[in-house]
C-alpha cells in the first residue's frame, strides 16, 4: 500500500520530508552524517570527537558475543543520553503492560480465541499510553520470552520519547501511518509495512493521519533474523536490500521538561532532561532501526500438489538454541497464486506444537469467510486444534478438481508464531471485543465419510469372514 503525502508537522514541529532518504541492507555495517566530517576517522572514541560531539555506543549484545552476532553502534550527539534526572515511576500507572508472566498477571487456556477489531479512543492517547499486552510467556528480567501486544492511538508524542528497555518491537502497523523519530533518523512506516526498533533506542511516534492500531511483538534476549533459505537457495522471501535504515537527522537547542519514558520490567518510569534525545549527528554500526514493506516479500509456494506449511512465508525469525525452533517467527500470507492440483488449498486442519497468535491488515483471510476482520486478531495455542470454517471447507470442496489456477489477491495477514505456551492478560480475556462464538464457525462442519457399512464391507474367503 503507497504512503500518503508526508508534508505534515511533525514531532518536534520538525516536517517529514516527503522524500525521506534511507540506506538499504539487513545487518549491515551502516555508517551516516548529517554533517560532513562528523564521523570521528579510524577511532571510535577519540580524545575530542569532530564538532566536540561526545560519542556514545549502544550495545544491542554482550561485548563478547561471537563477532558474526554481535551488534552495536556509536552514536555521535551533542549532549550524551545520560545527562537526565533520576528516573521514577510514572504516575498514574500503565496497568495494561505486561513483560513477566505468570499466575498473577495472567492465565493459561487451550481454547481458540478470536478479537474483533478494537475501536480507536475518543480521549487523547499517543502510542505509549494506547499500547496494552494480549498475551505472553517467559520474562523480561529472565531474558528469554516474548509479549504480543497491540496499540490504538489518535495524538502524536509530545515533548517525550519512548525507550523499551525489555527487548526489541516489531510494529505492525494496521490503520494509519506512523512517523517515527528515533535517534538514528527518521522512518515513516505505512499499513502494509513493518518496523524493527530494537531495545533501549529512544523514539517517538507521530501521527499524521489521527487515528492509528496496530500490533506489536516483543522479543527478550534475542533480535530478529532473516530464515535461511535452505533448498530455496540463494534467493526469495524477504531480500536483504529491501529492508530500509534511516540516515542521520537531529534536531539542537533547548527543550525544557523534555521527558524520557522507560520501558523497564514491564513498568513505565519517568526521566526529565532539558534536551531532545534526537541530537545525534553522526552515527555508524549494525544495530539500528529498520523497515520492511511486505509487498516486496517474494513468496514460494506449491506447484504441483499439496498445501506448503506456513514456514515457508517467514519474514523474521528470533531463533532459539535449538535448531529450527523460535522463539518468535513472523510469517505473513501475501498476495500470491494457488495452483496446486487434486488439493485442498487453503491452509489444512491442523494441531500445531507452537502457538500461533494471527492478526490481518488488510483484505480478508483465505481460510476464514466470516468474522476475522482488518485489525482483529485470532490466539490458537499449544495443541489446540483450527483450520479453515465451515463455509470455506465447503465452499473449497464444492468446487472440486475444476477449482484452476486462483490468485488470492488484495490482502496482508500475518502471524507471530512462538514455542513457548502463551498466557493470556485477563483484560484480553474480558475484552468486550472478545468473540464468544468463534468456536461456532467450526460447529457446522459435518461428517463427508462415504465408506461402506460394515456389513457391505466384508468378504468372504473359504467360507470364512474376512474385511476388505
Amino acid at each position: 500500500m503507497e504512503c500518503k503525502d508526508s508534508s505534515i508537522i511533525s514531532h518536534s514541529s520538525n516536517k517529514f520530508p516527503s522524500d525521506l532518504k534511507y540506506q538499504s541492507g539487513f545487518g549491515n555495517h551502516f555508517s551516516s552524517e548529517a554533517i560532513v566530517g562528523a564521523l570521528p576517522q579510524g577511532q571510535n572514541s577519540p580524545l575530542v570527537c569532530p564538532f566536540g560531539l561526545y560519542a556514545e555506543q549502544i550495545s544491542g549484545t554482550s561485548f563478547t558475543s561471537p563477532r558474526k552476532l554481535n551488534q552495536r553502534s556509536w552514536l555521535y550527539r551533542i549532549k550524551p543520553s545520560v545527562t537526565h534526572e533520576p528516573f521514577r515511576p510514572r504516575l498514574p500507572r500503565h496497568e495494561k503492560l505486561v513483560s513477566e508472566f505468570d499466575q498473577s498477571n495472567s492465565s493459561t487456556t487451550p481454547t481458540q480465541l478470536r478479537w474483533k477489531p478494537v475501536e480507536i479512543p475518543e480521549t487523547p492517547t499517543d502510542f505509549v499510553d494506547g499500547l496494552y499486552t494480549i498475551c505472553g510467556a517467559g520474562s523480561s528480567y529472565l531474558r528469554h520470552g516474548f509479549a504480543i501486544h497491540m496499540y490504538t492511538a489518535n495524538k502524536s508524542m509530545e515533548n517525550c520519547a519512548f525507550c523499551n528497555a525489555d527487548g526489541d518491537f516489531l510494529i505492525v502497523p494496521q490503520k494509519g501511518r506512523l512517523w517515527i523519530t528515533t535517534e538514528c533518523g527518521k522512518l515513516q512506516v505505512c499499513p502494509g509495512e513493518i518496523v524493527i526498533l530494537p531495545q533501549g533506542f529512544r523514539f517517538a511516534v507521530d501521527l499524521p493521519d489521527g487515528a492509528s492500531r496496530g500490533y506489536v511483538a516483543e522479543i527478550f534476549g534475542a533480535h530478529f533474523q532473516l530464515p535461511d533459505l535452505g533448498p530455496i537457495g540463494a534467493n526469495g522471501l524477504a531480500a536483504p536490500r529491501h529492508f530500509l535504515v534511516p540516515v542521520a537527522w537531529y534536531e539542537d537547542g533547548s527543550r525544557p521538561g523534555y521527558t524520557i519514558v522507560q520501558k523497564y520490567g514491564g513498568e513505565l518510569f519517568t526521566a526529565k532532561q532539558d534536551f531532545s534525545p534526537f541530537n545525534v549527528v553522526a552515527w555508524h554500526g549494525n544495530y539500528v532501526p529498520y523497515k520492511y514493506d511486505l509487498s516486496k516479500f517474494c513468496p514460494y509456494n506449491t506447484v504441483l500438489i499439496d498445501h506448503s506449511d506456513p514456514s515457508i512465508n517467514t519474514v523474521l525469525t528470533a531463533p532459539t538454541d535449538k535448531p529450527g525452533v523460535a522463539l518468535l517467527d513472523f510469517v505473513i500470507f501475501p498476495p500470491r497464486w494457488l495452483v496446486a492440483e487434486h488439493t485442498f488449498r487453503p491452509p489444512y486442519y491442523h494441531r500445531n506444537c507452537m502457538s500461533e497468535f494471527m492478526g490481518l491488515i488488510y483484505g480478508g483471510y483465505e481460510a476464514k469467510a466470516d468474522g476475522f476482520h482488518p485489525g482483529g486478531a485470532s490466539l490458537h495455542s499449544c495443541m489446540t486444534p483450527h483450520g479453515p470454517d465451515t463455509k470455506t471447507y465447503e465452499a473449497t470442496i464444492a468446487l472440486g478438481n475444476e477449482a484452476g489456477p486462483h490468485k488470492i489477491a488484495d490482502t496482508m495477514a500475518f502471524m507471530f508464531e512462538s514455542c513457548l505456551i502463551p498466557r493470556v492478560c485477563p483484560w484480553a480475556l474480558e475484552s468486550p471485543f472478545m468473540d464468544h462464538d468463534y468456536y461456532q464457525c467450526w460447529i457446522g462442519l459435518k461428517s463427508h465419510f462415504s465408506g461402506l457399512s460394515m456389513k457391505e464391507n466384508i468378504n468372504f474367503q473359504n467360507g470364512k469372514p474376512v474385511e476388505r
